[in-house]
């Protein structure tokens, strides 16, 4: 009976050890080289999609250049990323209350929205150039002033434009994106558009039949660079600066640059803006 109780004690013993040992063997695993198996935290990346090739909907995905340089990032980052189309006004509510971790739309790096919101090192350079149909006697920006220009709201298009126009200006037709203020050209109910130039260039490029041209009058338009927008005071902007630097470096960036825009990338003034 003795022996009994002693196997029996033996056997129990054994058995909580066992299990001692197992859930110490799970409580390691969440630490070390188990850690790196650990689910990545998702954010939440709000945008506009539509503004092609940058970002815009195919078969109702969020696709761009914008779309997949922002999941390098992350990645390189360590994130996972989830995009949400929103608008464009609805982007900045949404970073302004901190309902959306980032944002990337094709966003202007300016004074004004620095006081508002963080933004991450330059990943682009652009600028606004104008539209117009083939055989238009707009040559030049200063050519625009009798015209009647559509612009997307909120942009630095529109502020160029106001700029050349005065903001109170009637023949100056701003439109929530800019797909709707080239259907404004194209239906003859406005004389260009002002809009960055990848945007123009690669609807005219796309879109032959329209017979539209684009002109470049650089003495009008400054340089741009867009950032990856944040709110203010949020801790990811040192990571994301980090790894934007780092996949301009590796290769990755140019790589997603040239599957959009099929030309390698000149990454000298954006590397510039990036140590500054």
């Amino acid at each position: 009976m003795k022996k009994s109780k002693l196997v029996l004690t033996v056997l129990i013993t054994a058995f909580f050890l066992l299990l001692s040992a197992c859930g110490t063997s799970k409580t390691s695993g969440t630490s070390g080289e188990d850690s790196g198996k650990s689910e990545k935290k998702t954010l939440r990346v709000v945008t506009d999609a539509a503004y092609a090739p940058f970002e815009y909907q195919d078969k109702g995905e969020v696709v761009g250049f914008d779309i997949d340089f922002i999941k390098a990032a992350a990645k390189q980052a360590g994130y996972e990323v989830k995009i949400e189309h929103v608008g464009w006004d609805p982007v900045f509510v949404e970073i302004k209350g901190k309902t959306a971790d980032l944002a990337v739309s094709s966003i202007t790096i300016n004074d004004e929205r620095k006081q508002t919101y963080d933004f991450s090192v330059p990943y682009f350079m652009s600028t606004n150039k104008i539209m117009v149909p083939q055989g238009s006697p707009i040559k030049n920006a200063q050519d625009l002033k009798d015209k009647v220009v559509a612009v997307q709201n909120g942009t630095t298009g529109q502020e160029a434009a106001e700029k050349l126009l005065g903001e109170e200006n009637k023949n100056l037709k701003k439109f929530k994106d800019n797909n709707l203020a080239i259907m404004e050209l194209k239906g003859h109910g406005a004389d260009a558009v002002v809009a960055d130039n990848t945007v123009v260039e690669e609807y005219v490029k796309n879109n032959p039949k329209d017979n539209f041209v684009v002109i470049e009058d650089a003495a009008a338009f400054e340089k741009e660079f867009y950032g990856v927008l944040f709110p203010k005071g949020s801790k990811l902007k040192a990571e994301f600066d980090k790894s934007i630097k780092e996949i301009t470096e590796n290769g990755e960036y140019a790589k997603i640059y040239k599957k959009w825009f099929k030309v390698e990338p000149d990454l000298t003034e954006i590397k510039k803006q990036q140590n500054k």
